[in-house]
């Protein structure tokens, strides 16, 4: 499997996901935003994640060793395991300190400024995160479309401080003055709120493959195939096991027939296997099928 287009997108995404950063934090610590600050400590942490999936997806492509005689497949849910568990973390520290800033009175800071800052900032990251978004479903990565979560939530949380920062200018100054120490703080809070779901979820379905559960849909696929061959060609029975690893997917099906009952050369074998791959649509070149044929049910 070619990932070399996969990479290079990584490696774009490093590039710019480092500049945005560096810009952020530094705004964020003169500025004094929480807000533009973890939005710049998060890409940071993101271009250490990306750098990960990159080095992944080279091994991906290898062709394994005697240690490892299954490839690297496995590496790939183990990333994406330890990269929603790291922005969880973040996220969750965030919501931490926005809340410790809320009970102790806020702080103020230049809205106006802001605002701009992170309209530019947000511009930039909702564009990453289509165009990753978009190269993701066209190359089928799953590095890659964590990668654009990793931009959208970047992009949400500039959006969230426009608006936010948009109100405080505008009521700074007024009546309601006193509470513009607050929304800083506030902002974050509530994004990260409503974004710590997109690392949750990404992180439940990584573990899911590093438990090796077996995908349902595929699970089902199997067993409706298999039950269709043993009812034409007359077989006793089948097991199948089925997992998701990565990109590649894993099954293994045993089939029961009669110890008496010739199967015929190994050319007809072939062909019930090949027969098999062609109605669960899979390709032998970049899945790990294995067709068994046994006369005792113990081998099953």
């Amino acid at each position: 499997m070619d990932t070399s287009r996969e990479q290079r997108l990584l490696r774009l995404s490093i590039g710019v996901t480092f500049l945005v950063g560096v810009a952020c934090i530094a705004v964020g610590l003169l500025m004094r935003s929480q807000a533009i600050a973890f939005d710049g400590f998060y890409s940071l942490v993101d271009v250490v994640l990306t750098a990960g999936s990159l080095v992944v997806s080279h091994l991906v492509t290898s062709e394994g060793s005697r240690r490892f005689q299954f490839g690297y497949w496995h590496l790939e849910p183990l990333v994406l395991v330890f990269n929603a568990a790291v922005l969880t973390a973040i996220c969750s520290y965030g919501g931490f300190a926005a809340l410790h800033d809320l009970l102790t009175g806020g702080h103020e800071l230049a809205f106006g400024f802001g605002a701009a800052f992170a309209t530019a900032m947000g511009v930039v990251s909702l564009v990453m995160a289509l165009y990753m978004r978009r190269q993701a479903r066209a190359l089928g990565s799953v590095l890659l479309q964590l990668d654009a979560k990793g931009w959208l939530i970047g992009g949400c949380i500039n959006v969230a401080v426009v608006v936010g920062f948009a109100m405080a200018a505008i009521i700074q100054g007024g009546p309601f003055d006193h509470w513009t120490r607050f929304i800083d703080s506030a902002v974050l809070l509530l994004l990260i709120l409503a974004l710590l779901p997109l690392p949750l979820g990404s992180l439940w379905h990584a573990l899911r493959e590093v438990l090796q559960l077996a995908p349902d849909a595929l699970d089902q696929r199997v067993r409706d195939v298999m039950s269709a061959m043993i009812r034409e060609r007359g077989y006793l029975d089948f097991t199948s096991y089925v997992a998701k690893i990565g990109r590649m997917r894993f099954i293994d099906i045993h089939i029961l027939v009669e110890s008496s009952r010739p199967l015929g050369d190994m050319g007809d074998v072939d062909a019930v296997r090949h027969e098999i791959a062609t109605r669960l649509g899979t390709d032998i070149r970049a899945e790990w099928l294995t067709i068994v044929f046994t006369g005792k049910r113990e081998w099953m």
